[in-house]
């Protein structure tokens, strides 16, 4: 891989930023890319979202219209494996009418490879996933908050159907838990109690 003058490798998707006047992007994706939570993007999603961020600035130079939607069904349009020839074809069509080269564009769509080698390469950007212990923690968090949220929800509706004379009941109290069952040998856990153990004990003996 050759080398720019700073001792960098070349990198198609440092190129296309500057070619496509993306300032900033390479910052967002480095930060999609590392970071954790929902914000966290992997790299062939980091692909396609670039993807569409060369065909939104190719829509915006021909003067059409870049809202989301547009952008993601007219990348649809041109990538996707479902779509017909006839669909795929009208939608190159109406972008040549606009001053727009297709197969030019297409052929600076990356891969997830390409948004890994400039990621790592170019940037330097490592991510740094959490340790099996920490990820446990987390996914474990991730469902009480999703099971205290059902409760809440569930609650609430029946206080709002009790209250409107759609069911009868006075005082109630809901419970929730979810379980985990493991079909090798019988053994029932509530799932912090699973998740905390490391699974079930018949696979650890």
């Amino acid at each position: 891989m050759a080398n720019t003058t700073d001792g960098r490798p070349s990198s198609k998707v440092a190129r296309l930023i500057d070619e496509y006047e993306l300032d900033g992007l390479g910052a967002e994706m480095e930060a999609r890319w590392t970071g954790d939570g929902e914000e966290r993007m992997s790299l062939r999603d980091l692909a396609e979202f670039f993807n569409k961020r060369l065909l939104e600035r190719a829509l915006v130079d021909a003067g059409l219209s870049a809202l989301e939607s547009d952008v993601e069904s007219t990348y649809e349009n041109l990538t996707g494996d479902d779509i017909s020839t006839g669909v795929r074809t009208d939608t190159v069509n109406r972008l040549e009418r606009n001053g727009i080269d297709v197969d030019s564009l297409e052929t600076d769509f990356v891969t997830y490879q390409a948004i890994r080698s400039y990621l790592k390469e170019w940037r330097g950007a490592e991510y740094q996933g959490l340790s099996d212990d920490e990820k446990i923690e987390k996914d474990l968090e991730s469902i009480q908050r999703l099971l205290t949220r059902t409760l809440s929800v569930t609650d609430q509706r029946i206080e709002k159907l009790r209250d409107t004379g759609r069911i009868d009941i006075e005082d109630f109290e809901v419970f929730l838990d979810a379980q985990v069952l493991c079909q090798s040998c019988g053994s029932q856990y509530a799932v912090a109690e699973f998740f905390e153990q490391g699974g079930c004990e018949c696979q650890q003996d």
